[in-house]
């Protein structure tokens, strides 16, 4: 005798007689249309850690080494490697040795944020020497001697990582990256209290140290999940005039600097130490370019020669005066437009 038919307990048809539907699948990626994977994005805005004058606490923080540098995403792509600056520019081959270690790294696909460093004769991270080794600010040759330090995975082998946790995207970075001493390095957690950090950061002459949420998705912009703390205060200003001196460097007696209030530019006060015969020398014919009679700030001073706000310098600081004014500044060097500078808000 048959069976009669068991009825499901979950039957095909609902009341609606409307079939029961699985969650629609992501798109295929056109580069790669045999795989189901999340879009690749042409390029990821950076997430900028927030200036602080003091470590966060607690076990929701991880630290590492800020690195003196230029910052880089390194994309890992079908058709080949792509190392864009953080203002967007493509500067693969501005940076050879690091593009040739990216084709040797086992991943199909991938997006790595990090920064791109050179070493002094100390062993310790020379900005200066960065941009020497790229010919200078503007300059257009290639370096050879810069090395990649990896602090991020955003996309690996068709996954968009950005949502997951920090600690899960490190994980994984530091497993494609290895231990291997190459020119690509995984940027090392550094486990401690982050005063104690920041103090030995500082007697080893780094510059500072970075505080990272263990459990934050990756934001781009400034959304307080990354933090800077660095050994001494240094940020973007325009350089918007100078004083001359008949007996001073490039005739560069002191120089007059800005920073973005709201949507006007102040004057934050001047810089007249860290200038050697070559820097100050090149600095005085692009300042001659630039100049104008119409000051670009307002600023009380005479014999002042004014120039349009374009050059971007790095100044390391002390503190800051009741007045806005900078304490103990001194010149670092300018920064280049395509590393997109950020100039300093007050």
């Amino acid at each position: 005798m048959a069976k009669t038919p068991r009825q499901s307990s979950q039957p095909l048809l609902r009341e609606t007689e409307r079939p029961l539907q699985s969650r629609p699948r992501k798109l295929r990626d056109p580069a790669q249309p045999q795989l189901l994977l999340d879009p690749m994005p042409e390029r990821v805005e950076p997430c900028l850690a927030s200036l602080k004058t003091r470590p966060p606490t607690g076990p929701d923080w991880l630290f590492e080494v800020k690195w003196d540098g230029y910052r880089l995403a390194i994309h890992i792509e079908p058709e080949g490697i792509r190392i864009l600056t953080r203002g967007g520019h493509d500067w693969t081959h501005r940076f050879p040795a690091i593009a040739e270690a990216a084709r040797s790294l086992d991943v199909a696909t991938a997006i790595i944020d990090g920064e791109a460093v050179v070493f002094n004769e100390r062993g310790l991270p020379d900005f200066g020497l960065l941009q020497q080794s790229l010919g200078g600010r503007s300059g257009k040759r290639a370096s050879q001697e810069a090395s990649f330090y990896a602090f991020d995975l955003l996309y690996f082998d068709g996954h968009d990582l950005r949502d997951i946790e920090l600690v899960s995207r490190r994980h994984l970075l530091e497993g494609l990256i290895g231990k291997a001493d190459g020119t690509i390095k995984f940027s090392e957690t550094i486990e401690g209290d982050g005063d104690d950090l920041l103090a030995d950061a500082c007697e080893h002459g780094l510059e500072g140290i970075i505080a990272k949420r263990r459990a934050s998705s990756y934001t781009s912009g400034r959304a307080g999940e990354w933090l800077k703390i660095k050994c001494t205060q240094s940020e973007s200003f325009f350089i918007v005039g100078w004083e001359p001196s008949s007996v001073a460097f490039g005739g560069i007696g002191r120089l007059l600097l800005a920073a973005y209030k709201g949507n006007d530019l102040v004057f934050v006060g001047s810089v007249e130490t860290g200038f050697n015969r070559r820097k100050a020398m090149a600095l005085r014919k692009d300042l001659e370019k630039l100049k104008t009679t119409k000051p670009p700030v307002l600023i009380q001073k005479k014999g002042v020669q004014f120039v349009l706000p374009t050059l971007i310098a790095e100044i390391e600081f002390r503190a800051w005066t009741h007045d806005g004014n900078l304490r103990y500044a001194s010149y670092k060097g300018l920064r280049d437009f395509q590393d997109n500078a950020a100039v300093c808000k007050i």
